[in-house]
């Protein structure tokens, strides 16, 4: 006969699959909000940001104020990347995100890992998606995954534990309103 309280706890303590996916803001956001409740109680967390790699407000918060605690990696440039012809570059650096988040996963040192922007990887295909679909299949059981992004694909959204899809209804891009920092970075 099974431990009723054994498998009780474990479902507790299983670690979970969150996406954040559609065409609003705040995908990312959504996110480090998660990595904050998991600081909070004193648990690890490593960010890639992947197709990113201007210093965005959320990385120098990291920084300055939660070293040690919550790490963030950038694996992108400072530029956009064309989706239909991306340089060689912005493929390896996304592969060589996707590389570090299969070490960070299995070294144990970490209670969440962020996948930040993995959706828009998949989409512009940076990285395969038979990767991906085994980083989630394999991660550790008690380790929470976070992936974030437009355009989520059906394979990641029927493995996750959590889907929330972020929908614009207004921007203030729409007005004429630049970009400014603390807001779009």
């Amino acid at each position: 006969m099974e431990d009723p309280i054994a498998e009780t706890l474990a479902r507790f303590h299983r670690g979970l699959i969150l996406v954040y996916t559609g065409d609003g803001k705040g995908k990312t956001t959504a996110a480090i909000g998660q990595a904050l409740r998991t600081v909070g109680h004193g648990n690890k967390v490593l960010m890639i940001q992947f197709m990113k790699g201007k210093k965005y407000g959320e990385v120098l918060a990291a920084e300055k104020y939660l070293a040690g605690m919550l790490t963030t990696v950038q694996c992108g440039l400072d530029s956009f990347v064309m989706k239909d012809n991306p340089a060689p570059v912005d493929v390896e650096l996304a592969r060589q995100g996707l590389n570090l988040a299969k070490k960070a996963l299995a070294s144990g040192d970490y209670q969440m890992v962020i996948l930040d922007e993995i959706n828009v990887a998949l989409d512009f295909r940076l990285i395969p998606m038979v990767d991906v679909i085994e980083i989630i299949k394999t991660k550790p059981a008690s380790l929470d995954l976070v992936l974030t992004g437009r355009y989520a694909p059906a394979e990641v959204i029927e493995l996750a534990d959590m889907v929330s899809e972020v929908r614009e209804i207004k921007h203030h891009y729409a007005q004429g309103t630049k970009e400014r920092a603390g807001i779009e970075y």
